[in-house]
C-alpha cells in the first residue's frame, strides 16, 4: 500500500502555489538547541567549547485560560503518561491572561520538572494566539497540541505519532467523526450540531475531505509546524480550519485518526458568540487565501 493511503489531499480548487515554490521535506531531521531540555557537555576535542544537546523528540504545546482548577490533574497526567515512553519531550504551557492562579500554580510544577516551560501571551489573545505562541517557541523534531482539559486522552498521542512517522502525514489531527472513534462522553446535542455545520461550512471554503477539524489534538512533523505557523494568522477558535487549509495548500498530507473523546461540560466555546466569530473568520480565511496573504510573513507580529 502507498505510504499516503487513506490520507487526505488537497484540493487544486484552493489556488495551490506553484510547486517549485514548496520546499521538500527534509531528508533528515533537524538537531537544534533547547536550554531547557539537556545540560551542555563539553567536547572532548575541545574544552573551550560546549556541544549543542539534540531536541526533544516531541514539544506539547498545551494552552491555557483560566484552568487553575484543571491543568493540576491535566500535568500530572501527561507528566506521568510521557516518564513511560522512550522518546524525549518538552511540555509547554501557554497562558492566555488567567485572571486566577493558572500561571502560579505551573510555575511550581516547572520547579520541579525541567522539561515544562511556561509561556505568557501578556494578556487574553485567543486559542489561536496561543497555540500559535506555543509551537513557534517549541524545540522538538515533532509538535502536539492539546487542550488543557485532555478531552482527547493524552494516551491518544502515540496513535498520531504513528500517522506521522510511520504513514508519512504532515499532519495528525484527532477525530470524533470516523466509525472507529470512541465517545466515551459525547457533547450536547447543540454542540454537535453547530459542529456538524461549521464542518460543511469549512469543507466548502477551506478543507474539503476532512470532517472533524475541531478536535483540539493535532500532531505535526515539526518542520510543517514551523512553517504553518510562521504564516497563519487567525487568534480565535477558527484556527485549526486555518492551519489545516496551510498544510493543505503546502502540500502536506492529513490524516484523520480515531480518538477516545471525553466532553467536558466546562467548554470555553459559546454556542452563539464563539459560533458567529468562527463562521466570519472562516471566510477571512478564504479571503486570505484569494488576496496572497499566507505568502508573506506576518507584520508587526511579536511573535515573528
Amino acid at each position: 500500500m502507498p505510504p499516503f493511503a487513506g490520507v487526505f489531499k488537497p484540493r487544486a480548487a484552493l489556488d495551490q502555489p506553484d510547486e517549485k515554490t514548496l520546499p521538500p521535506l527534509p531528508a533528515s531531521q533537524p538537531i537544534r538547541y533547547n536550554p531547557w531540555f539537556r545540560r551542555p557537555e563539553r567536547q572532548r576535542e575541545n574544552m573551550d567549547e560546549r556541544a549543542a544537546p539534540l531536541a526533544p523528540d516531541l514539544s506539547v504545546v498545551i494552552p491555557a485560560y483560566n484552568e487553575e482548577k484543571r491543568l493540576g490533574p491535566t500535568l500530572e497526567r501527561v507528566r506521568e503518561y510521557f516518564a513511560s515512553i522512550e522518546y524525549t519531550t518538552e511540555i509547554l504551557v501557554v497562558d492566555d491572561g488567567s485572571a486566577d492562579g493558572t500561571v502560579a500554580l505551573a510555575r511550581d510544577y516547572a520547579a520541579n520538572w525541567p522539561a515544562l516551560r511556561v509561556l505568557e501571551n501578556g494578556r487574553n489573545r485567543g486559542k489561536g494566539y496561543s497555540v500559535r505562541h506555543g509551537m513557534l517557541k517549541a524545540t522538538g523534531t515533532d509538535m502536539l497540541f492539546s487542550d488543557a482539559d485532555l478531552s482527547t486522552p493524552i494516551e491518544e498521542t502515540a496513535r498520531l505519532r504513528a500517522a506521522v512517522r510511520e504513514e508519512g502525514a504532515g499532519v495528525a489531527i484527532g477525530s470524533r467523526a470516523l466509525p472507529e472513534s470512541n465517545l466515551a462522553q459525547r457533547q450536547p446535542w447543540y454542540r454537535e450540531m453547530m459542529g456538524r455545520t461549521f464542518n460543511k461550512f469549512v469543507q466548502a471554503l477551506a478543507v474539503p475531505g476532512v470532517v472533524d477539524t475541531q478536535c483540539g489534538f493535532k500532531y505535526f512533523w515539526g518542520e510543517v509546524a514551523k512553517r504553518v505557523f510562521a504564516v497563519q494568522r487567525l487568534d480565535g477558535f477558527a484556527f485549526d480550519a486555518e492551519v489545516l487549509c496551510l498544510a493543505s495548500r503546502f502540500g502536506y498530507a492529513i490524516k484523520e485518526v480515531p480518538v477516545t473523546w471525553i466532553d467536558s461540560p466546562d467548554s470555553r466555546v459559546h454556542p452563539v458568540k464563539h459560533a458567529l466569530a468562527m463562521m466570519r473568520e472562516l471566510f477571512g480565511v478564504r479571503w486570505n487565501v484569494a488576496r496572497g496573504v499566507y505568502d508573506r510573513p506576518r507584520e508587526g507580529d511579536p511573535l515573528a
